[in-house]
């Protein structure tokens, strides 16, 4: 079985736990990564959302057990 068909078997909470490693382990080579255009502007468009009071923030930490809590 290869890797991408053993992931799509697996849980929810644990594909968001291969998620995660996968995401520090990019971030930890950032300095490799050029981040694409279309994340200005994305993060320019939440920017002037926030400043208008229309974005709300959470923690990371209070987001992923939000996320997790939709997800079960």
């Amino acid at each position: 079985m290869d890797l991408l068909q053993s992931i799509h078997e697996l849980p929810v909470a644990e594909k968001i736990k291969v998620m995660e490693f996968i995401w520090e382990e990019l971030t930890f080579n950032q300095k490799e990564y050029v981040s694409p255009d279309w994340h200005r502007h994305e993060l320019e468009k939440t920017a002037k959302r926030m400043l208008e009071g229309r974005e709300k923030v959470f923690d990371w930490s209070e987001a992923k057990r939000l996320l997790r809590k939709e997800l079960e």
